[in-house]
């Protein structure tokens, strides 16, 4: 069975809430990358796959993430694959990151999702929808604030 888990961030002064997310969303998959799994990051379209894989880019050399956007790179794949169509990765992963406005179709393919709540009012309501697709594909969901829970990527 599927689980996901969504992240509630924090209400930050520094940075929009797409921003944050999208740098958490960057940190997970380093963290997740260094652990040994394979991971596919789900973007609305296609510039914020551009954006996911320019952040990707401007990691520390120490801290490399291996990633492609969907249809370049390795005939293989690299371990983090970026994309934005209805069809999802190219390859079956571990790991979903969810950075659309809503929940792909192809979720149940994954173990584990992990998905954000905005602090944002009108990124909330897109999430609570997101939270409702979820849990109609018979994915089980859990939360975590952020704001009292941060994350330990050590």
């Amino acid at each position: 069975m599927s689980q996901a888990i969504f992240y509630l961030l924090p209400n930050e002064a520094k940075g929009s809430a797409s921003e944050r997310r999208d740098g958490i969303a960057c940190q997970l998959a380093n963290h997740y990358y260094q652990a040994g799994q394979t991971l596919y990051i789900h973007c609305q379209d296609q510039a914020q796959a551009f954006h996911i894989d320019e952040i990707l880019w401007q990691f520390e050399p120490d801290a490399f993430v291996p990633h492609n956007l969907k249809g370049e790179g390795p005939q293989t794949g690299a371990p983090v694959e970026i994309g934005f169509d209805r069809l999802g990765p190219n390859k079956s992963r571990h790991l979903l990151i969810n950075l659309a406005d809503q929940c792909p179709s192809f979720a149940v393919n994954f173990s584990q999702i992990i998905d954000f709540v905005a602090s944002d009012n009108a990124m909330k309501a897109i999430a609570r929808e997101r939270y409702k697709q979820y849990r109609q594909l018979g994915i089980a969901l859990d939360t975590q604030d952020l704001a009292t829970q941060p994350l330990d990527l050590d």
